[in-house]
């Protein structure tokens, strides 16, 4: 791996750092965001919901358990949650030249260089995690070897990572329209174990008149009022009886569509150690988190609750229809990576659908 002292991060107001980078030796442009996971990084990284944002990873060593290797399973890649890269680059504080790990393929930087993807080390993440939380998110941009950073692309990020064509997962006897916004794989994998058959289909399809027994909302990247074609066909959905659950970008889209509003949050929640609590109860759950939206619980028609609440900002993390098996959460109940603390609520998903077909 060849070293250089030839990288720099430029934020919007004009701060600069500099490192080293290691690296694929282009230029990016991006929002700059934080995640406080001490690991996960291979997950993280192939996480559609951070398509378009350079990455800073507040823990201090990185890289020292490697990249696993692409094995396949049921068409879903095993140790990671998509098929590709989808961050523009990557910052960390202090990068781990020797790797091991039982599952280790391939070093960090020899991944990010296949998949083209800037990084750079030796900077103080903490500082700028410090900065990012007073300032809030900005743009930002990797600059290696003086080049010109190419321009990202960021109308509608959800265009840009959801799949092109219907695609069929499992056999179960219970039929999941799953919408990908930017789904992470394990939640295809902890639907497939509860006897599912995952119908995935594009972001902006029209299943209202499709046959299926749930709809499942997923995660994804970017501004939720930038799906209108989702939210149309979601607010069609919601008027009927069938059993709903969105993840994270689902859980907005489900405020949007029943007529509610949503806000930026000031620098976002990314991390695996976010607490909720369940509205109306003493239970606290530790959650995994990546959004930087949030649904402003205050618009919300008196059809709807607030389901969970995060204790640290009392921003919400979840809605729930008061008569309807509608529910979503904020937080990623799939984890991958993160605790698993709330895994049940595929569980009550799948006990709505069951319910539904009896009815």
């Amino acid at each position: 791996m060849n070293i250089k002292d030839n990288i720099k991060l430029v934020f919007e107001n004009s701060l600069e750092v500099k490192g080293k980078s290691f690296g694929y030796s282009s230029s990016v442009s991006g929002e700059v965001v934080f995640n406080t996971a001490m690991t996960g990084y291979p997950e993280s990284l192939t996480d559609p919901s951070y398509k378009g944002q350079i990455l800073i990873l507040t823990y201090p060593l990185i890289g020292n358990y490697g990249v696993p290797s692409y094995e396949s399973d049921s068409l879903l890649l095993k140790n990671f949650e998509s098929d590709k890269i989808h961050i523009s680059s990557l910052v960390i504080s202090d990068y781990s030249f020797d790797n091991s790990h039982w599952k280790s393929h391939k070093s960090l930087s020899a991944w990010l260089t296949e998949n083209r993807i800037p990084a750079m080390y030796g900077v103080d993440t903490r500082m700028l995690t410090k900065i990012i939380r007073e300032k809030g998110v900005m743009k930002g941009k990797i600059i290696c070897d003086d080049k010109k950073p190419v321009k990202t692309n960021d109308e509608n990020l959800v265009a840009q990572v959801s799949t092109k064509e219907k695609v069929v997962y499992g056999s179960g006897k219970h039929k999941i329209m799953l919408v990908d916004c930017g789904v992470k794989n394990n939640i295809i994998r902890r639907l497939l174990v509860r006897d599912t058959t995952v119908i995935r289909v594009p972001w902006d399809y029209d299943y209202t008149n499709d046959d299926y027994d749930g709809l499942f909302i997923s995660n994804g990247p970017g501004d939720p009022k930038a799906c209108t074609a989702t939210i149309n066909n979601l607010s069609k959905a919601i008027k009927g009886d069938k059993p709903v659950f969105g993840i994270c970008l689902g859980n907005q889209l489900l405020c949007l569509a029943s007529g509610g509003d949503t806000y930026k949050l000031k620098y976002g929640h990314r991390s695996h150690n976010q607490p909720v609590i369940l509205n109306g109860t003493n239970k606290c759950y530790i959650t995994s988190q990546n959004h930087g939206y949030a649904c402003d619980v205050s618009t919300l028609s008196d059809e709807w609750s607030p389901y969970f609440t995060n204790l640290n900002d009392n921003s919400n993390e979840g809605i729930i229809h008061k008569s309807k098996m509608i529910f979503s959460t904020q937080f990623h109940p799939e984890a991958s990576s993160g605790p698993t603390d709330t895994d049940f609520l595929f569980d009550k998903f799948i006990e709505n659908v069951i319910n539904y077909k009896k009815s």
